[in-house]
């Protein structure tokens, strides 16, 4: 909260860096007063002022204690210097540009102020006729002035200045003037004035007129000559005209980061041709990029702009905040400070908010006794098949342009097989993002996000953080367990060939869930171990209360014991610490979890839903499974979300 001081000096600060500034200072009874007394002193009217209060004034009580306001007023020279600008951009338009001419007629305005009757001739324009003093003759008639110099009519007439000049005298009737009434809106941000149409012998309002009326109500910052002056020339009666506005405070936009690249790996481009299948070519998951290439820039903070309301008050605004580069590995700042670099040749990839390259691993012709098992910091492009038996592991995605058989993928990122995975019971293939491939079959594939099949899963176990999604014309699961969190979608699931189970589940993370199941095995395991090691100490000490003592041998046995007893109570602890988190999540899982699909579903499949159970025992088409009341439901089938299926750009199975 800055008080009327700290205002003060703010405004103070602003005019001793404006050199321009021509100020005086001036001394009054009322505000009024001495903001009238500055614009003397300055030889300028007063709409022209803007200035600063220095003491305020107090009028005392009971004739005593009374103080002078005190202002310091100035008139900036930058309104000369902007008209100036303008005026030379204009000059060299117009020799650039080919002018477009206008054709408008002159025009005539009368009108009756205090000091008589004034009248007003524009010239035409193009081949726009100009106005005939027989016609202004009439208008001033018709507003009722009969007493006018017919010489400066004439003058008038001829010149056609466009500026009002005060050609003779009205007889006037003060009871049809028109009236103003003025509101001030938003916040004192803003003077809307309502003008009445004067009457018979009326008078009408100059321009002075309108700014000492809004002066009187305390409207000094924000005026609008333009306005007035329309309002002059083509008054707007019985509606409020917006005379006077302020200028918001304008707090300075935050710096922001502007990347040249697609920073959603969520992401995902598939492309369905004639034939119902999907080209996984076309996914443009890996961003290549090169060395020195710039991956993004900081666009800088903005200053805040300060304002001012109609009363002239200063409205102070905020600067924006400045952001870190978001500096990852292999990559640099610009010799420009804001921009950030590649180091060297690789994929871009945002990770944890921070911008990385990350070297690109070609394998050509596969991975077999050739290449033996590979282990990258980065992505591995494999042109070939993955043999049985071989290893791949990455930090960030693997791209196998052919068949993964019994093998191991392992990556931090995506896992791209362009052809199938044929696991023959023990491939496994665990993506930290997205799984795409043509098929699955006897294989065992965990991802952190997607798994996105186009002909189908075949007797394997997939595990999905967020959805299984089986999408062609073959896209059929049938055999084994699928479980995702949020969605698992296909065109049938199961067979109608009796004897294949078909397990599905939804509703919760199956990270969570598998992890659960491992630390109720440790613990188990780990507690028999305990139950074990508490059998053998108790044994000892049994033996060293009949006998008194132990042979050296069994004395370090036992205190060998009792360490390792302290050991697997801490693991034990920690274990069942772990399991309370994991049952904490799940529980906390808000995730709605649907089955669907979209031709049909065979009986013999199991569906679970959270911890909800259902035998289908009928077939079903184009039908989503979903928990209702504690009751896993039949509904309409629902399709998946095609926002799903669009890939990010710069993947290419090439």
């Amino acid at each position: 909260m800055v008080d009327f001081v700290g205002l003060q000096r703010i405004v103070k600060e602003q005019l001793e860096r404006d050199r321009s500034v021509h100020s005086v200072e001036a001394t009054g009874d009322t505000l009024d007063q001495a903001v009238a007394a500055a614009a003397t002193l300055l030889s300028v009217p007063v709409r022209r002022l803007e200035y600063e209060v220095t003491e305020r004034g107090f009028g005392g009580f009971m004739g005593a204690g009374r103080k002078d306001w005190k202002i310091r007023a100035y008139e900036r020279a930058q309104a000369d210097r902007r008209a100036k600008k303008d005026a030379e951009e204009k000059k060299d338009t117009e020799e650039t540009e080919t002018p477009v001419i206008v054709d408008w007629n002159g025009e005539i305005f009368v009108r009756l102020f205090l000091e008589g009757a004034f009248l007003k001739v524009t010239p035409p324009h193009g081949k726009g006729a100009g106005v005939s003093e027989d016609a202004v003759i009439e208008a001033l008639l018709q507003r009722g002035v009969q007493e006018f110099d017919r010489a400066l009519v004439s003058k008038t007439v001829k010149e056609a200045a466009g500026e009002y000049i005060h050609v003779g005298d009205f007889q006037r009737n003060s009871a049809n003037d028109s009236t103003l009434t003025i509101d001030i809106v938003e916040g004192e941000m803003k003077a809307n004035v309502t003008v009445s149409r004067p009457g018979p012998g009326g008078r009408d309002y100059s321009p002075e007129n309108y700014v000492n009326f809004l002066h009187s109500n305390k409207v000094y910052y924000g005026i609008r000559d333009d306005a007035i002056a329309k309002q002059v020339d083509r008054p707007v009666y019985g509606e409020p005209v917006s005379l006077a506005e302020g200028d918001r405070a304008l707090d300075g936009r935050d710096a922001y980061i502007q990347y040249n690249f697609e920073t959603d790996q969520n992401k995902v481009r598939l492309r369905e041709g004639a034939n119902g299948r999907i080209n996984f070519k076309d996914l443009n998951i890996i961003q290549n990029v090169v060395e020195n290439q710039p991956l993004a820039v900081k666009i800088a903070a903005e200053k805040g702009k300060n304002g001012k309301n109609i009363r002239g008050l200063l409205l102070l605004a905020k600067d924006g905040k400045d952001i870190p580069l978001p500096l990852g590995k292999n990559v640099h700042v610009g010799d420009d400070g804001v921009s950030i670099i590649a180091d060297i040749n690789g994929q871009v990839l945002l990770v944890n908010n921070k911008i990385n390259v990350e070297p690109v691993y070609t394998v050509d012709g596969g991975v077999n006794l050739k290449s033996g098992n590979i282990e990258f910091l980065g992505t591995v492009i494999i042109n070939g098949d993955v043999e049985d038996g071989f290893l791949v592991k990455a930090a960030g995605n693997i791209e196998v342009n052919g068949t993964v058989e019994k093998a191991r993928l392992e990556s931090e990122g995506n896992i791209i097989v362009t052809q199938g995975i044929t696991g023959k019971g023990e491939g496994v293939i665990r993506a930290g993002h997205s799984v795409w491939a043509k098929f699955i079959e006897n294989a065992l594939v965990e991802a952190g996000d997607l798994v996105v099949v186009s002909d189908g899963i075949i007797n394997s176990r997939v595990d999905a953080a967020n959805r299984v999604l089986c999408q062609g014309k073959r896209a059929a699961i049938v055999g084994g367990q699928v479980r995702a969190c949020e969605e698992i979608n296909a065109k049938t699931l199961g067979s109608p060939v009796s004897g294949t189970e078909t397990l599905f589940e939804a509703g919760y993370d199956p990270g969570l869930k598998t992890r659960m199941a491992r630390l109720a095995e440790t613990k188990e395991k780990v507690r028999r171990e305990f139950d074990e090691l508490q059998r053998n100490i108790q044994t000892l000490i049994n033996i060293k209360r009949q006998r008194k003592a132990l042979p050296e041998d069994k004395e370090i046995a036992l205190a060998d014991f009792m360490a390792q007893r302290q050991t697997l109570i801490g693991i034990i602890k920690k274990t069942e610490e772990d399991l309370s988190q994991v049952q904490t999540a799940l529980s906390a899982t808000t995730t709605r979890g649907r089955v669907s699909a979209s031709a049909k579903v065979y009986p013999g499949v199991r569906i679970t839903i959270r911890d909800i159970r259902e035998d289908v025992r009928t077939e079903f088409k184009a039908v989503t499974f979903v928990l209702e009341d504690a009751l896993i439901k039949a509904t309409p089938y629902e399709e998946t979300d095609q926002e799903l299926m669009k890939a990010p750009d710069g993947y290419t199975a090439n």
